[in-house]
């Protein structure tokens, strides 16, 4: 049975010192990143998704971006090894919050890396990013838990951006939208979008045929719109100084036995 449940963490007081890896520091305005991120959960509440908050950890500075300590397949949930041993106390408390949603639970073991930014689904296929944060060996792992259960797991290179989830997405139909200076084989992806923005990279699929985009790609959301999709945009400008997007923010749960 469908659900839409999405794993949501409240902000770090410790935000501002996030890591940053492909892009300039800047200066982080904690109580605006709190204040985008209230507007964030309203706007997947107000299209339908139960928001689930995780318990913070406020040593974390980066643990609002809760999608990269667990992988969801059907109701199966892969906890992480963030690459980034800042960010492995991270996963506690998402351990936790799976757990008590009935999930079956796996996890990435030493020597493997992986963080859920760098996994994409599109149906039954899983794109992975081998790049800095995820190796060869939680590749292996992640095929190893998920292909028995009819998942299709592709790896693909990424060396221009933090995570495979910072340079595509993919629409409702399994169309991959991404802007090509930050992708590294578009070739790889069967059905490819090139879009005008950065940030025009980045969705979230509602339902029903509509969009989460950040405010900052207007040009993309236009061209989405003028293709028959409905887009809804948030202003996440905090969270993009910290190489953050939209998909960053959650974790959604579609396929629980309910």
């Amino acid at each position: 049975m469908p659900s839409k449940k999405a794993l949501i963490r409240r902000p770090s007081p410790r935000l501002a010192e996030g890591l940053v890896t492909h892009i300039e520091r800047e200066k982080v305005d904690v109580e605006l990143a709190l204040d985008q991120w209230e507007a964030y959960a309203e706007a997947l509440r107000e299209h339908g998704w139960e928001t689930i908050e995780v318990e913070p950890e406020d040593d974390c500075p980066d643990s609002v971006f809760v999608e990269d300590t667990v992988v969801m397949y059907r109701n199966v949930a892969l906890i992480t090894r963030p690459g980034a041993e800042s960010r492995r106390a991270e996963t506690a408390g998402v351990e936790e919050a799976v757990a008590r949603l009935g999930c079956s639970v796996n996890w990435i073991w030493e020597p493997g890396t992986l963080e859920g930014g760098d996994v994409l689904k599109a149906g039954d296929t899983l794109y992975v990013g081998r790049g800095g944060r995820t190796n060869a060996a939680g590749v292996q792992q992640l095929r190893a838990v998920f292909e028995p259960l009819g998942a299709r797991v592709v790896a693909v290179p990424v060396s221009k951006v933090l995570h495979l989830k910072s340079a595509v997405t993919a629409l409702p139909d399994g169309t991959v939208l991404g802007h090509i200076p930050h992708v590294d084989r578009p070739s790889l992806f069967p059905g490819f979008l090139a879009v005008p923005e950065e940030a025009g990279a980045h969705v979230v699929l509602l339902g029903s045929g509509t969009l989460l985009m950040s405010a900052s790609a207007p040009k993309t959301a236009n061209l989405l719109t003028d293709l028959g999709h409905e887009v809804v945009t948030v202003d996440i400008s905090e969270f993009e100084k910290l190489e953050g997007c939209v998909t960053c923010l959650s974790v959604r749960l579609r396929e629980l036995y309910v």
